[in-house]
Formats: structure tokens, sequence, C-alpha cells
């Protein structure tokens, strides 16, 4: 007959085995976005649809007051193809944040009885979110063919903008699910952050259009040169980067994510007890 044991392990050992259990523990991962993949869809009317119809929705609204009312210039592509290829990192940013930042919350019947590296949460959130967006690069193609825009060599870079976009949810989705544990009205400011986010993101309009003396400034906002390596990789030579301003934003990123990852790791052991 078995006989169960429990394992003490001091805070040192533990600290220093976290990374290692998080390779361990790879399985609850895939389970819990799996999980999250079907209760998302499950019982809809259209399915995976939702994924590319909330960007499409928008994309023919913003087409419609931005590009047919108030003619702003879409760099010589098709103002559709400008405003969706901008439509897609957004959105993933925005669930992914929104998603990952509440995740804890949402998951706090396990977090108060299992151990786990917490870091999975947040994670499985994201990877949901990265589904999603694959799913709307159907039609962003499909757009593309309808146009007759043809991508380019700069299409291979486009995996590196889409890491770029998960590190940005991710540091940023950090520090907030960390801080919604303590602080619980956090779950109020994480929508409105995300939708204040997209008009201040250059979604229905090139971020050239900004000022020479402020678009240094205007790329604090890490989302703009997401968008920005989005329509690079998309849609050719009628764009470019800004590289002071990618430059700055890469950087603020990689702090983003290295301070949210170390506040989520010293905040981790007291969310059982808080939740």
């Amino acid at each position: 007959m078995k006989t169960q044991q429990t394992v003490i392990i001091d805070a040192s050992s533990a600290r220093s085995q976290y990374w290692r259990d998080l390779w361990r523990y790879r399985d609850l991962l895939y389970f819990l976005s799996w999980r999250d993949i079907l209760v998302r869809y499950k019982e809809t009317v259209i399915g995976l649809a939702w994924a590319v119809l909330r960007p499409f929705l928008t994309m023919v609204i913003f087409t419609i007051v931005f590009g047919q009312i108030a003619k702003l210039p879409s760099n010589g592509v098709p103002y559709p193809l400008m405003v969706f290829a901008a439509m897609l990192p957004w959105y993933f940013f925005s669930s992914a944040f929104t998603e990952s930042g509440n995740s804890l919350l949402a998951n706090s019947n396990m977090i108060s009885k299992v151990y786990f590296p917490r870091l999975i949460i947040p994670a499985s959130t994201i990877a949901v979110c990265l589904v999603d967006l694959l799913i709307s690069f159907v039609i962003m193609f499909g757009m593309m063919l309808w146009y007759q825009v043809m991508p380019t060599f700069r299409l291979l870079v486009l995996p590196l903008f889409i890491l770029y976009a998960t590190a940005t949810a991710m540091g940023i989705g950090l520090w907030c699910a960390a801080l919604n544990v303590k602080y619980r009205d956090f779950r109020y400011i994480i929508p409105f952050v995300a939708q204040i986010g997209l008009y201040v993101s250059p979604v229905g309009f090139d971020s050239s259009m900004i000022p020479e003396q402020w678009r240094l400034i205007y790329y604090i906002n890490p989302m703009v040169a997401v968008i920005d390596g989005f329509r690079w990789s998309l849609l050719g030579q009628n764009f470019e980067l800004y590289w002071p301003g990618f430059i700055l934003s890469l950087t603020l990123v990689v702090t983003l994510l290295v301070t949210g990852i170390t506040f989520f790791r010293r905040t981790e052991n007291t969310f059982a007890d808080v939740i």
C-alpha cells in the first residue's frame, strides 16, 4: 500500500527550482490553454469567427469614419488594409493584456489549493490570444489577395514582431495580474486602459503623421512600434520603421518584461493568502 509523503523544501531551494518547475508543469500550460479555447467558443453561434469579427467590424467602422469621411492618408495602400494590419496586433495585445491581468482572480480556486508556478496562468491566457491572432491572419491575407497587394521578403520578419507584441502584453499583463490580486479596483482600470489605447495608438492612421518633434515621445507607447512593425512586414515598401523610436520602444518593452517577471515572482507567494 502506497503512502503519501510530504516534501518540505526551504524557500531558497524553491526559488532556484522555479524555472525548472515551469518546464515540469508545461502540461498544465497546455491544459489551461486548451480549456480556455474550448470555453471561449463552446456553444457559440459562429465559433472561431469571433476571433476575426471584432477586428473586422472595427476596421469597417474606421474605414468609414476616418478613411471615407476624414480622408486620412494611407501611404498608397488601400485604407482597409492599413487599418486591418494594425488591428491584428492591437486586438491581440488588448485581449492578452486584459485576460492575463484578470487571470489570477479568474483562477483563484486553483491558486488557493495546489502548488504550481503561478506564471503559467497568465502565460496560458496569452497563448489563447495567439491562436486568435493566427486565425485573424486568414482574413488579412484574403484581403491582400483581394486588393492585389503581395507580401515581400519582409514577411519573414513578422514572427519577430509577433514575439515583440507577446513580450509587450506579457510584461504589462504580469504587472496588472499581480497588482489586481492586492488592489481589486485594477479590474476596472484594465479595460479602461485597453479602450483608451485603441485611440492613442496608430490604428486608424500612420505614425508618420505625428510631427517630427513629438514622434520619439510617441513611441513611449510600445504598441506604436508593434503596429509599425506589422505594417512594415505585411504591406512592403509603403511603410518604413522609425529606428530611434523602435529602439526606445524595444528598451521599454524589455524593461517592462523583466520588471514584470521580477515583481510577479516577488509577490507570487502571497497570492494564495490574499485571494
